[in-house]
């Protein structure tokens, strides 16, 4: 048996976790193989709507395996808070979440040097979350870091005690920074008595066996693939691997165990903090997608930046996963405009371009294809052939440009709002 794959596209925010919780009675299990508390995964089903953001996003089906891999980062203090909430909505997480052993917790110090560095780079900011994501990667790769497993350790106090005076030793160079550790540690350790509570597994093992068994499992990505730390518009990326390869390293899988990569595209474009955004509007339709899509971030609450598809960075996402499916999201938001633009070619220093450019502070000019849009509202459509016309050759046209089939279309945020073809 082969696990498959799902991540973003673009730069996040493309509706995974509700995709996910479509797919999930499909498949056995669902394994989160990145990121952290910095992803936001919405699920909107009958008058709920919940957001995810360490959990996997099949947990609200109960006989479904959630796995939490060793590539993702865990804060115990929003571990803990989204386990209350899934509590209250009468579900059982004990039951159904197992937490890989060899993911890497955020500290509190993490928390603190994250705000730290964005506030040392002053205008030159990336537009971190600040939720300890870069410093908690950081400590990994330097082989500084506490995993989850040491939490069983009767030495964790001291593995804990000696990070964070390391941390703090390096926080008091930047001038200026001032804060207080008892209030970024006020939950942690009770987070961690709740980490405790869960079943803490040799993941690898787990998953292969899994597959061995003949179970379907789901790898879910967080962010988006332009985000990608080897990939992504560096230095505007996160500190993970969020693209396909990344669902080897973050949950012990091999290549060849990889099968479908199902890519979620919005219908048209977004992004969260700084970096480049070629197709981005500044103008009134922005406005209008922004609001029509409520286009804030799910984790941030901040606002999100919005323009129109973007087909040479998609394709790129598209040639580095390896991508065999196009779910295409939000098609809805794009009900009234009358003209709907495609950038299809940048023009950089005078010259056309199909390639995303590895100086991401060049000027790009997006070469524009436009197409009719469509009035009708969509959002109650069961059947492909009865979306309308100008939408089906908006589809048509992004699966002729990439050459890979869109195989669902969501028409609403609702998991019920779901076409499959």
């Amino acid at each position: 048996m082969k696990a498959d794959v799902l991540l973003g596209l673009q730069w996040g925010d493309e509706g995974k976790g509700k995709v996910v919780d479509v797919l999930t009675p499909k498949y056995d299990v669902i394994a989160r193989f990145q990121g952290g508390p910095n992803a936001g995964h919405s699920l909107e089903f009958g008058n709920i709507k919940h957001v995810l953001h360490i959990i996997p996003s099949g947990v609200f089906h109960p006989d479904k395996v959630n796995i939490i891999g060793n590539g993702v980062v865990i804060d115990p203090i929003t571990f803990a808070k989204e386990i209350v909430g899934l509590k209250k909505l009468m579900v059982n997480p004990e039951k159904s979440i197992l937490v890989s052993k060899k993911a890497h917790l955020i500290l509190p110090t993490h928390r603190i040097l994250d705000k730290a560095q964005e506030f040392a780079k002053g205008d030159a900011k990336i537009g971190s979350t600040q939720r300890g994501i870069g410093p908690v990667y950081t400590d990994k790769t330097a082989r500084n870091g506490i995993r989850v497993g040491d939490i069983l350790s009767p030495n964790f106090a001291d593995k804990y005690r000696s990070l964070t005076k390391l941390h703090i030793e390096s926080i008091s160079h930047i001038t200026g920074f001032q804060f207080d550790l008892k209030e970024f540690e006020a939950g942690w350790f009770e987070g961690i008595e709740v980490l405790k509570q869960f079943t803490l597994i040799d993941s690898e093992y787990e998953i292969n066996h899994y597959l061995s068994q003949k179970k379907s499992v789901l790898a879910e990505g967080a962010q988006g693939t332009l985000l990608d730390v080897d990939f992504g518009s560096y230095p505007f990326v996160t500190s993970s691997n969020t693209i396909c390869a990344g669902a080897c390293t973050g949950l012990g899988i091999a290549p060849s165990k990889i099968g479908k990569v199902f890519g979620i595209v919005k219908a048209y474009c977004t992004r969260v903090g700084s970096g480049p955004f070629p197709t981005e509007l500044f103008d009134a339709t922005g406005e209008d997608l922004r609001k029509k899509g409520n286009e804030f971030g799910s984790t941030t609450g901040r606002p999100r930046r919005c323009g129109w598809l973007d087909l040479p960075a998609l394709k790129y996402s598209i040639m580095i996963n390896g991508v065999t499916d196009i779910f295409l999201t939000k098609s809805d938001v794009l009900s009234g405009f009358e003209t709907i633009k495609v950038c299809t070619a940048y023009k950089i220093n005078g010259q056309l371009s199909d390639r995303m450019p590895f100086e991401t502070s060049c000027s790009i000019e997006p070469i524009y294809t436009e197409m009719p849009g469509w009035n009708d509202d969509i959002t109650k459509i069961k059947d492909f052939n009865s979306l309308p016309t100008a939408l089906k050759n908006y589809i048509a046209f992004i699966e002729k440009e990439t050459g890979v089939p869109v195989t669902i279309v969501s028409v609403g945020p609702n998991r019920d709002e779901t076409i499959f073809r």
